[in-house]
């Protein structure tokens, strides 16, 4: 095995004078926001930058650390350094940056500070690169690049779904916070059931809860689900059971605590803590696939409705008391319809 240090020649980026927009002359500034998805590039005149090429890997040094980006031309800033490949007769710099992507939360553990984290140098120079070929190395980063571009062409198609489909809920409802179809307005407690999710001891202070038979839902994966919970990573024993509640399949699910008014509805049965509410829908008087898109445009109004503690959180009554439109049954079955036909996250 070969160390990263033995390979790459790590340069530290400066600070600019920076523009918000492009003007002629200008060069490109990569920052770390560069690499969070924030559409807000920076440019510069200055003369003297630490200036990228594509064939360098740029990795954000202080703060986000762990993130990183490839094929970039322009200066980097002082957050970040490139890590220029040296001998790329033998080693291929895309190769690296993948393997380097996996070790994105290696880098994030190892990472030292206490307000702002710092890439650990150490541990980054010491990481081991395999003895292949060039040619085995260049195919392995064609395959692993084509496969992220389908990933992203994928994400790309569900987030205008997403769109789709909150434009529909839009044309066939209005905006439900304006009420704009004057629809009759009723508590969502006369819709359907909530209560609070039971937890009575926490697991990380009682591991023999975990590890059976029963699916354990946590708030972070009703955030990042989308409509339908079809995942989960902790599992109850049947210890853990007795002291939770297991909810029933299509139970919709409410964060309360930190993620607030974030919603998914169970695909299996489960279990989940106090900081979820679980919403059961009266047969005939709604439909849960409603009641969750309906949700997405309140959710704002929630979270500013919430109180602030260590973390920020509502009570079951303002769910409860939250006055909602209650258009016709059929119509919101036909919503739910359309959005069953329409390909939704896995995640």
């Amino acid at each position: 095995m070969t160390l990263l240090k033995d390979i790459v020649l790590i340069e530290k980026g400066k600070k600019y004078k920076l523009l918000e927009e492009f003007q002629e002359g200008a060069i490109r500034v990569f920052q770390a926001n560069d690499f969070r998805n924030e559409d807000k590039p920076l440019y510069t005149f200055d003369q003297d930058g630490v200036l990228a090429n594509d064939n360098d890997i740029l990795l954000v040094w202080d703060g986000s650390v762990g993130q990183m980006g490839f094929g970039k031309i322009g200066y980097i800033g002082s957050t970040m350094v490139k890590l220029i490949v040296n001998n790329q007769n033998k080693y291929s710099p895309l190769f690296i940056y993948r393997l380097l992507q996996t070790k994105s939360e290696y880098l994030k553990r190892k990472a030292t500070g206490a307000t702002i984290k710092h890439i650990n140098r150490k541990s980054l120079e010491q990481l081991e690169i395999p003895e292949i070929g060039i040619i085995d190395q260049q195919n392995i980063a064609a395959l692993l690049s084509k496969a992220e571009n389908l990933i992203s062409q994928r994400k790309e198609s569900l987030q205008l779904l997403d769109e789709f489909l909150k434009s529909t809920f839009l044309e066939m409802f209005g905006d439900p916070l304006r009420n704009e179809k004057g629809w009759e307005k009723i508590p969502l407690a006369k819709l359907g059931s909530l209560d609070r999710g039971v937890s009575k001891n926490r697991p990380r202070n009682a591991p023999e809860l975990l590890g059976g038979n029963y699916p354990l839902i946590q708030t972070g994966e009703v955030t990042n689900a989308g409509l339908f919970i079809k995942k989960y990573t902790h599992t109850y024993s049947e210890l853990g059971l007795k002291q939770s509640k297991l909810w029933k399949k299509g139970t919709m699910l409410i964060t309360i605590a930190a993620n607030i008014a974030q919603t998914s509805i169970l695909t299996f049965d489960a279990c989940f803590p106090d900081s979820i509410v679980g919403f059961v829908a009266h047969e005939k008087e709604t439909n849960t696939i409603y009641i969750h898109y309906l949700f997405i445009f309140f959710q704002r109004f929630l979270e500013n409705s919430a109180t602030q503690t260590a973390q920020k959180n509502i009570n079951l009554d303002i769910l409860r008391n939250l006055s909602v439109p209650n258009p016709p049954f059929d119509l919101q079955t036909r919503f739910a319809q359309i959005v069953k036909k329409t390909p939704q996250r896995t995640i």
